[in-house]
């Protein structure tokens, strides 16, 4: 079993989606390679949870990839932004954790011209995430973190002060799962998204080292 199978099974998907806070994700494009670390994640829970996916069983082409080994990319779009999960699991069990914000650590200047923004508001959002990245289609969707141009760091992590629990964004609420608190991140980071600027950690940015 590879590194990536295994941080990405044999525990529950919360664990993991708390573990992969303060980890480097990055992506190698032709315009460059940017980076930064996840503060922010949400997990789905696969057939039984009411905002995932794969809700009751329902399988497409277009979420196949969602059904994939542990550590596949899984791409989506909402609106005009491209979104995208790690896959995580056995294969053929459809859970997924949301990168939903990075703090930047690399190819800043990249970032901000591809999202015409600077400060916080480059990368407190999932879409925005994904803009800041260089996604514009869906061609990563389906390829494995461990050798894809798109990648986490398992082998370092900063530890974050403290970890923030909520429901998460952006879900229907009415669901069985709407208010489940399934959204995780770095506690008083000014990089998560919703977070206001006099809960922000201006100086540490709620890291713990």
């Amino acid at each position: 079993m590879s590194p990536y199978q295994a941080f990405f099974t044999n525990r529950p998907t919360e664990e993991i989606a708390k573990d992969l806070l303060g980890r480097e994700l990055s992506y190698q494009s032709s315009a460059g390679r940017v980076a930064g670390l996840i503060v922010e994640t949400e997990a789905y829970l696969g057939e039984q949870d009411s905002a995932s996916h794969a809700y009751n069983g329902r399988r497409t082409n277009y979420s196949e990839a969602l059904y994939g080994a542990p550590g596949t990319i899984y791409v989506y779009q909402i609106r005009a932004h491209y979104c995208f999960d790690a896959v995580v699991q056995d294969q053929e069990e459809p859970q997924g954790i949301l990168i939903r914000a990075l703090e930047p650590t690399e190819g800043l200047e990249l970032m901000e011209e591809r999202r015409h923004q600077v400060g916080v508001n480059l990368t407190n959002g999932p879409g925005k995430v994904g803009q800041a990245l260089g996604l514009v289609d869906r061609h990563l969707d389906g390829q494995p973190l461990e050798t894809a141009p798109l990648s986490i760091d398992l082998t370092k992590r900063r530890a974050p002060q403290s970890i923030g629990v909520s429901s998460r964004v952006g879900v229907n609420q009415r669901g069985s799962h709407g208010n489940a608190p399934l959204r995780f991140f770095v506690d008083h980071n000014p990089y998560v998204s919703k977070m206001l600027k006099r809960d922000s950690d201006l100086v540490n940015h709620g890291w713990g080292d």
